[in-house]
């Protein structure tokens, strides 16, 4: 077997990779950095390495270290940024190149794929916990919470002034909890996705003209699609109902004023490893960008889990379904947000030729 040309090689790397000269200055950026950094070649070539980025390691001293002893260096968590998006916590290698040492070879490992797999893991755990929860809450609290409430209506037939007002308190506390309850069974209710070839821009039109007539109705939605993206394998009814409640999320982060921008592109580097081991490339990304204030921070790692909002009155539902289905459909979904800038991705297969 002859191995492919370098340049081959070095263009289809999926991590994101740097060759840096004597004087640590970029010479050469393969594509999977040009798209992780949002930064082209062009941009970058020539660019001294700690100009264009801001990295929480003494770069200068790690370079010289692999230059002298002419080995490879790691280290690990790492914080990385171009001041644009929100810092990345990475993963660092730093190697001589084998015919010209002066020259080092950066690899940068992103640990959000990991930090990902994690939250994955953690949510499909709570959405067990909360279908289970589900069904306890519907039989043992709605039906004494309607008895409390017809009481309480009863009562009020014969009172005035505070003490009715008293009464009206509890009848509407009884039903915001009931409310609540149904969003709950709701969230452990959702049926098996219905998988079939689905165009991801018609899925994306349905959510933003049904978001336009109702909740996003003064947000400007901006589109920026790959027009060639091909199907992905889905549920359109459910794929539709992740993107208007991110569509809702972001108008309300926003109090219906601000821009709202969908995205779609193609990344073939990402990959989903399944639990037999097997692999699963995930090259449709679809995001969702906002201009609101953001995510609170002490919420932000776990902003998928039932139950966590950063509304006053919010339910923590709507982002923990929006995951839950899209781990149904063998997909992912990072989020990442700075004052100003929220961006929620999603990315999901190809729909498999023969179908």
């Amino acid at each position: 077997m002859n191995l492919p040309p370098p340049g081959i090689i070095w263009n289809s790397l999926p991590l994101p990779a740097l060759m840096l000269d004597v004087n640590d200055r970029v010479i050469e950026i393969n594509p999977a950095a040009e798209l992780f950094l949002n930064l082209s070649a062009r941009a970058l070539k020539g660019q001294a390495l700690g100009e264009r980025l801001a990295i929480s390691a003494p770069l200068e001293e790690i370079f010289a270290r692999v230059r002298k002893n002419r080995s490879a260096l790691f280290v690990n968590d790492v914080d990385l940024t171009t001041g644009e998006r929100a810092p990345v916590q990475c993963n660092l290698q730093a190697a001589p190149i084998a015919d010209d040492p002066e020259t080092v070879l950066l690899l940068i490992s992103p640990r959000e794929i990991a930090d990902r797999l994690g939250r994955a893991s953690m949510v499909k755990s709570a959405a067990r916990s909360a279908i289970g929860m589900a069904e306890m809450l519907a039989h043992e609290i709605k039906n004494p919470l309607a008895g409390i409430a017809g009481a309480a209506q009863l009562l009020s037939m014969g009172l005035s002034g505070e003490d009715l007002e008293l009464t009206d308190l509890i009848v509407d506390e009884t039903r915001r909890i009931v409310k609540l309850l149904e969003q709950v069974e709701q969230f452990g209710n959702v049926r098996p996705p219905e998988m079939k070839p689905v165009n991801i821009h018609d899925v994306l039109d349905r959510a933003r003209k049904s978001a336009g007539v109702g909740f996003g109705a003064h947000m400007l939605i901006v589109e920026d699609y790959d027009p060639s993206l091909p199907p992905t394998l889905g549920d359109a009814d459910q794929l539709t109902q992740v993107f208007l409640n991110l569509l809702k999320n972001a108008s309300e982060a926003s109090k219906g004023q601000g821009t709202i921008r969908l995205r779609t592109f193609y990344d073939y580097a990402l990959r989903l490893r399944r639990p037999d081991g097997g692999g699963q490339r995930l090259p449709l990304q679809v995001e969702v960008i906002d201009d609101g204030p953001g995510i609170p921070a002490d919420i932000a790692s776990s902003i998928f889990e039932p139950f966590v909002s950063g509304r006053e009155n919010g339910t923590g539902l709507g982002l923990a379904l929006v995951s839950k289905i899209i781990s149904e459909h063998n997909g992912w979904i990072s989020v990442e947000s700075v004052p100003g800038r929220t961006l929620f991705r999603i990315s999901l297969p190809v729909a498999p030729k023969e179908l």
